[in-house]
């Protein structure tokens, strides 16, 4: 499928949506478009996919947040999430697709509702609280895509102000991506759909800039929230579809 040309106009479409949301609101290329690269391209490359997006996109909005980094407090979240990526990687290729699709989707969903709720957990504070987010996102980020709740959760329970988070998640982000992608290998994608594919990434990080200019951040992350529990939601009901007794027949 990744070589057809059918396939090319979807693909294009889900990169430069998911650009354009994380460029306006900070979070939500993993959450938004994860989903839907899976469900287009399998489990296995649609999350790979989301992996190279996440270095692009976190190494680009570096170049200018760079000094906003805080290395000290990154260590254990990146330390931790570097062992446990390779764990992840081997969880997604063991399990047989319909069961990852329906793990991915209720995971998915779980914690986009507690991103909306805005859960306070003792545990996801100080230095246990680090190892605690950053173990948890390496695993989810290389078997999912889905690396960036865990540590916005703990970004929540430390405190951290927006002006903090969004350096230190694009370093995060920048290094849980590259770990994920050596862990995995880079996707099985035609010549066509990277270079469809960069393009649209830029054009919907430079759309995403200008939309968000005009608009409020936190409508923008309700908007997004929505999208990605959705998202989360049809993985989960394709899994289950998958599973059903008889479906091979």
């Amino acid at each position: 499928m990744a070589s057809s040309w059918a396939f090319l106009p979807v693909f294009g479409s889900i990169v430069f949506f998911g650009a354009a949301v994380q460029r306006v609101a900070g979070i939500g290329f993993g959450l938004v478009a994860a989903p839907f690269l899976v469900l287009l391209v399998g489990p296995m490359d649609g999350v790979a996919v989301a992996n190279c997006a996440g270095i692009a996109i976190s190494g680009l909005g570096l170049l200018a947040t760079w000094r906003g980094v805080r290395l000290r407090a990154m260590v254990p979240l990146v330390a931790a999430a570097a062992l446990t990526v390779p764990l992840g990687a081997a969880v997604a290729r063991w399990l047989p697709e319909p069961v990852l699709l329906t793990a991915m989707g209720a995971l998915l969903s779980a914690l986009v509702l507690l991103l909306i709720v805005g859960v306070r957990l003792p545990a996801l504070r100080g230095t246990a609280g680090a190892l605690t987010a950053g173990a948890a996102s390496g695993f989810m980020n290389s078997s999912a895509g889905l690396g960036g709740p865990a540590v916005s959760l703990y970004a929540v329970n430390a405190g951290w102000s927006a002006r903090e988070f969004v350096p230190n998640a694009q370093f995060y982000g920048l290094l849980v991506n590259v770990f994920s992608i050596a862990a995995k290998g880079v996707p099985a994608l035609g010549a066509p759909a990277w270079t469809l594919g960069a393009a649209t990434l830029g054009a919907g990080l430079l759309a995403g800039h200008l939309v968000g200019a005009r608009t409020p951040e936190d409508r923008a992350r309700r908007v997004i929230f929505a999208l990605a529990l959705g998202g989360g939601l049809v993985t989960f009901g394709k899994g289950l579809w998958l599973l059903a007794p008889g479906f091979a027949g």
